[in-house]
């Protein structure tokens, strides 16, 4: 398995202002480090033990993003290190963050989650939930958060003209919240769509980041 070569390999076929998130979930420190090697800063953990953990023995210049579910009581294990958090979809989760945030002294970027996709199991929030959301006043007291944009995870499907059409919904919601929240902010600017299997459609469709494991570390460990 030869990470470098998968790693410069996969970004020579990107666009340059497409940033990559290598998911080094499951993956051993070795794998990270050799990813690293080769000039990759942004990696994504989905448990924050394990990202934890990880954060502790690697390179501080890592910026370290959580792409998995937040559950509010494991937010202070991260609050000291962690870059991004993908996948946000409620005031109280937000207003943890900024605690947690606050008591680091460090500002936390944040994603609001949209549920796209058609299958039940994914979390994330509708238009209307997330117009609510940014409406709320007490956002305007978390100074230690900053939501710079939006993410979202396709169905898991082979019909192209659905990923299509969650990725343009996905779009359309950035679109829609940057004119009415956002539109004074440039730190808001960020599409975080697009995996190993979907990522060149998320790209089409006006992703800024794409999350990508398997083509750069191989198959997932379990």
């Amino acid at each position: 398995m030869d990470i470098r070569k998968n790693l410069l390999g996969f970004l020579s076929t990107i666009p340059k202002d497409v940033q990559l998130v290598a998911v080094s979930k499951t993956k051993p420190n070795e794998a990270v480090q050799e990813a690293y090697n080769a000039g990759q800063r942004i990696f994504g953990e989905n448990k924050v033990q394990d990202l934890a953990a990880k954060a502790e023995i690697l390179p501080k210049d890592i910026d370290w993003h959580f792409i998995g579910h937040m559950q509010t009581n494991k937010v202070k294990y991260i609050a000291p290190f962690v870059k991004m958090i993908h996948a946000v979809d409620s005031i109280k989760l937000l207003k943890e963050i900024n605690k947690q945030a606050l008591k680091n002294n460090r500002i936390i970027d944040c994603l609001l989650q949209f549920h796209i996709a058609e299958e039940s199991t994914k979390f994330g929030l509708s238009i209307s939930e997330a117009d609510e959301l940014l409406k709320n006043s007490e956002l305007n007291s978390l100074q230690n958060i900053s939501i710079v944009g939006v993410m979202g995870m396709a169905t898991y499907t082979d019909d192209i003209q659905q990923i299509r059409s969650e990725f343009t919904q996905l779009n359309n919601n950035f679109k829609i919240l940057k004119t009415n929240f956002f539109n004074n902010n440039s730190n808001f600017k960020e599409i975080s769509m697009g995996m190993s299997g979907d990522y060149k459609i998320a790209i089409e469709e006006g992703s800024t980041m794409i999350r990508i494991g398997t083509k750069i570390f191989g198959e997932r460990n379990y």
